[in-house]
């Protein structure tokens, strides 16, 4: 997904790039963790093959080094909620030379918290860099949780959009071609971003009036699957297997 930075021309994101480091540094863990913990629900996984998949659900803008994955990693051992142990199909340490591999998991304790992370829906949840790692885990967050963060997030950019919008009317005629060009193609993307949370929020709201009241979670896409097929056929074979 696009990210933008409010503080050049053209950017709309609301990230600042003057606010201090510890501040970024902050961020980047706020957004690891959720993602580390999501990943481990998954399955078990060892830190190179962690790495990729991080790469994946993150963005290849944001690229992630084992410099702030392992300390992260070390984190949320510390933390109790994930556990690291030596791969049993490692070779030996005198025949192979190298360090054996540690797989990592959830501990019952993670799972607990990344199901609290799960169920929130606040502010946080739609900011721009936290949305994109709440909505690659959507598969696993139910559907009330779903349909509030697509709905803040649209809520939290329409506004970002009015403001931008007016400081543009107010300054375009003092910008230079290029410096208009890049303001009008921020403007563009994020008006691009709120129409596909428009066509979200609509899919949701249809699949809650089509499903009865209690039924389990429907199928649901993941981020490099189109929303409109996400819905169907797992769903309808749980039931079926459920009786």
């Amino acid at each position: 997904m696009y990210q933008f930075d409010t503080s050049i021309p053209g950017n709309v994101s609301g990230i600042g790039q003057d606010e201090p480091e510890e501040v970024h540094v902050r961020g980047r863990t706020d957004v690891l963790e959720p993602a580390i913990l999501g990943l481990l629900h998954e399955a078990p996984m060892h830190g190179y093959e962690l790495r990729k998949r991080l790469n994946l659900v993150l963005g290849s803008f944001r690229a992630l080094s084992y410099g702030s994955l392992y300390p992260c990693l070390k984190s949320l051992v510390a933390r109790g909620w994930i556990a690291g142990t030596e791969s049993a199909d490692a070779p030996p340490h005198a025949l192979s030379g190298k360090r054996a591999r540690i797989v990592y998991q959830l501990t019952a304790d993670g799972k607990e918290h990344f199901q609290q992370i799960l169920a929130s829906s606040g502010p946080s949840a739609w900011e721009d860099e936290n949305f994109d790692v709440r909505f690659a885990f959507f598969a696993q967050t139910d559907a009330e949780t779903r349909l509030r963060i697509l709905e803040g997030r649209r809520s939290r950019l329409t506004e970002r959009l009015e403001t931008v919008r007016q400081s543009f009317a107010r300054t375009r005629a003092r910008m230079d071609e290029y410096t208009l060009e890049l303001q009008r193609h921020g403007l563009e993307q994020v008006e691009r971003e709120v129409r596909w949370l428009d066509d979200l929020i609509d899919n949701e709201r249809g699949l809650r009036r089509a499903r009865p009241s209690g039924a389990g979670h429907p199928a649901v896409t993941d981020i490099q699957i189109a929303v409109d097929g996400a819905s169907g056929t797992p769903a309808q074979t749980t039931e079926k297997e459920r009786g």
